[in-house]
């Protein structure tokens, strides 16, 4: 049985209105049968923003943001390096320790662990969370609230069941991590509080497709978007994307309308894109004269993946990796998992 509800999502913040919350997350994944692809990697995220990347191939942290270059010399990405380098060797002999209980006789095979906190500003609220997978499932994960693991079928008793380390991991999830998130925040809050609105567009490829809602181009991701008709909510015939990341560390989500044959007129169907605690909306009315298609403008609609790591990771490019979202296998290895769906896009 899978591991449900202990991951929460990182690029799709679900926030109150009146609370401000930040979140500072480590991801480390280390893979095998990815040609060209680091085998380990990791990754520091500060309020879903990449800050900090090291892999195995470079074997050196690097900032990601330019606040980060700003508050930080080069001690503290010396610091960062080493410790991400123990991080890796560790990581390493974990996987190889847990290789036998599972199946790893060759193809693509992809583990990683996430760790963090989050942090109420408003409140002083702090969250916890530890989260292991492997290929596509959710294995093992630690209540915080407990102290106990909760794993899955496929690896009982897999877990350390060392009741001192568990007691030091729930220390540092609940102390250091949280002062550490503070620091990033205050460095970087100019950034990290900015609004940019999104741009809006209508899409459809042809007449028998979906009419495509778009939005691109907002910060932060909390934010939602919906069709109503007469100024009423709809569901039937919507299909809502998830949140994606742009490479400028904007993002971009989108929400499909499916108008029905035996109802073709358009009239009262709107668009509505709000961020998440503020009452202004940007409304974009389903009118022929919005409604971007192929064929009439010669547009090129926007595709979008669900799983894009490099426009994560923010680096892929500029390190000369190859995506991995381009080989079958290593989609399938990613795809199933809470990890893969929320942090891997």
């Amino acid at each position: 049985m899978k591991i449900l509800g202990v991951l929460s999502v990182i690029f799709l913040g679900l926030y109150s209105a009146a609370a401000v919350t930040h979140s500072l997350r480590y991801l480390h994944s280390a893979s095998s049968g990815i040609p060209g692809f680091p085998g380990f990697v990791t990754v520091i995220l500060v309020d879903g923003q990449p800050f900090s990347y090291y892999d195995s191939n470079i074997r050196r942290e690097l900032p990601r943001q330019s606040w980060m270059v700003q508050t930080e010399g080069p001690d503290f990405w010396e610091r960062r390096t080493q410790s991400s380098f123990v991080d890796e060797q560790v990581f390493k002999r974990n996987v190889a320790m847990i290789k036998p209980r599972f199946d790893h006789t060759g193809g693509v095979h992809v583990v990683q662990l996430l760790y963090g906190c989050e942090w109420d500003e408003e409140t002083g609220d702090i969250k916890g969370q530890w989260q292991f997978g492997h290929n596509g499932e959710d294995i093992l994960a630690l209540d915080l609230k407990t102290n106990t693991w909760m794993e899955s079928t496929t690896v009982a008793s897999f877990s350390n069941k060392n009741e001192d380390w568990v007691i030091q991991l729930n220390n540092y999830l609940s102390q250091g991590c949280p002062d550490q998130l503070k620091k990033y925040v205050s460095h970087g809050r100019s950034t990290l509080m900015r609004t940019e609105s999104p741009s809006v567009s209508l899409l459809q490829k042809n007449f028998l497709s979906p009419v495509r809602c778009h939005a691109t181009g907002f910060y932060p991701n909390r934010a939602v978007m919906f069709w109503r008709k007469d100024g009423k909510e709809i569901h039937a015939g919507v299909e809502k994307g998830e949140i994606l990341p742009n490479n400028d560390g904007t993002f971009q989500m989108s929400v499909d309308l499916n108008l029905l044959s035996d109802t073709p007129e358009k009239e009262g169907y709107e668009c509505v894109f709000q961020f998440t605690g503020v009452n202004e909306s940007i409304i974009t009315k389903l009118e022929e004269s919005n409604i971007r298609t192929n064929g009439r403008k010669k547009l090129k609609v926007l595709k979008v993946e669900n799983m894009h790591l490099c426009s994560f990771l923010m680096s892929c490019h500029s390190l000369g990796v190859p995506s991995p979202e381009r080989n079958p296998q290593v989609r399938r290895a990613w795809e199933g998992s809470t990890l893969s769906h929320k942090i891997f896009f």
